[in-house]
């Protein structure tokens, strides 16, 4: 089914690239999910292979990918990991949104993109305890002073996915004097910031989503890139579509382990495997629907926002996307289950990984309700 969704030779063979290190990510999947810790060695693979540079436009001497291109790249690596596939994706989702929209000064950009080519990992450090999610419109506590060297930032920011490698930290804040939220670009090894390792969930237990402490961190003036308005707060975009894309790929990963199971379990009371059974039959139909429908889904809004000329029409179309692959996700993850039963359960099994990470997507942005919320406004003002 997924070949379907492959367009260009380019795309076939950076999947390919991908699948020469697909065993060692799929081997280190079970240990970093029971010890909770980051998922180092695919991190060093993925590194090898130019991963952070994939959505940085090849005007940067990065590989210019689309989000379609995207979706489809990471996908597969959640199929291997979904642990790496998330902590990554919000590197490239980031990369890609910020080369796209161009709102720093050509000169961070130039940069940035020359660490990006290196290998820097980036990613933004916006919730907060008080506020939850930033997409629900809270201030953040998080401010910054101007000072003479620049600006000084303190505060603490929660979820702060692959806390351990990132290069960079794109924090929020609250700006007294300005009266905005501004994003600072802060450096790992800026003096005052450090890393909480309190990471300790149940579900995407290896993204290492740790607290940030910011205790007067001085960032250079050029290093605040984004004052958020109404107008970029509202804007679309399609880079978030990576994270219904990594839910996508563990309910492939555990369609799967079911369908391989079925085909082979053969209880005493069978003559042949349960695969032949009419009710596990009517399992793996479900599965195939959900799989299906999720990927028109999403693909679909991936196309639509690579083209230009449909890209303005775009209003909830992104969001929808990631609420429908991340419900159809976890009802095939359930039925993946049922298929294989009580096992499903047993820690040596990787569909109990499956079913804790995949319901991870309800609480990534955009949440449901706020999906909704917002499909209904549109009715009504339309």
């Amino acid at each position: 089914m997924k070949e379907l969704f492959i367009k260009t030779e380019r795309q076939r063979y950076w999947l390919q690239k991908l699948a020469t290190i697909a065993e060692p990510i799929k081997a280190g999947a079970t240990e970093v999910d029971e010890k909770a810790h980051f998922p180092f060695e695919a991190h060093r693979l993925l590194l090898q292979l130019g991963y952070p540079k994939l959505t940085l436009p090849m005007e940067y001497g990065g590989e210019g990918f689309t989000v379609y291109d995207m979706v489809l790249i990471q996908e597969t690596l959640a199929s291997y990991d979904e642990n790496s596939s998330l902590s990554l994706g919000w590197t490239l989702g980031a990369v890609g949104e910020i080369y796209e929209r161009k709102i720093w000064s050509p000169a961070v950009l130039k940069t940035i993109s020359q660490e990006i080519m290196k290998g820097a990992i980036i990613n933004r450090a916006a919730s907060e305890v008080a506020t939850g999610s930033p997409t629900r419109g809270g201030r953040p506590q998080t401010n910054a002073v101007s000072v003479k060297k620049g600006w000084r930032l303190n505060g603490r920011k929660i979820f702060t996915t692959a806390a351990p490698v990132l290069d960079y930290f794109l924090t929020s804040a609250w700006i007294e004097e300005k009266q905005q939220v501004g994003f600072f670009l802060i450096p790992k090894s800026t003096e005052g910031l450090s890393v909480e390792e309190n990471w300790d969930m149940a579900a995407m237990r290896g993204t290492s989503s740790h607290d940030i402490v910011l205790q007067n961190a001085i960032v250079p003036a050029e290093y605040l890139v984004e004052l958020v308005d109404q107008t970029n707060a509202k804007k679309v975009s399609g880079w978030l579509l990576h994270i219904p894309a990594t839910y996508l790929g563990i309910a492939q990963a555990a369609r799967d382990y079911a369908v391989d199971f079925a085909k082979h379990y053969q209880p005493n009371s069978l003559q042949v495997p349960i695969s032949t059974l009419p009710n596990v039959h009517q399992l793996i139909g479900n599965m195939e629907l959900k799989l299906q429908q999720a990927r028109f889904v999403l693909y679909g809004a991936a196309e639509a926002y690579d083209d230009p000329a449909r890209r303005p029409l775009l209003v909830n179309e992104i969001a929808v996307a990631k609420h429908t692959v991340t419900n159809l996700a976890i009802q095939t993850v359930d039925q993946a289950m049922r298929i294989v039963g009580a096992k499903s359960l047993q820690l040596t099994c990787p569909l109990q990984r499956h079913y804790r990470n995949v319901r991870a997507g309800l609480h990534n942005p955009p949440m449901d309700d706020m999906t909704i919320q917002k499909l209904a406004q549109s009715a009504i003002d339309s």
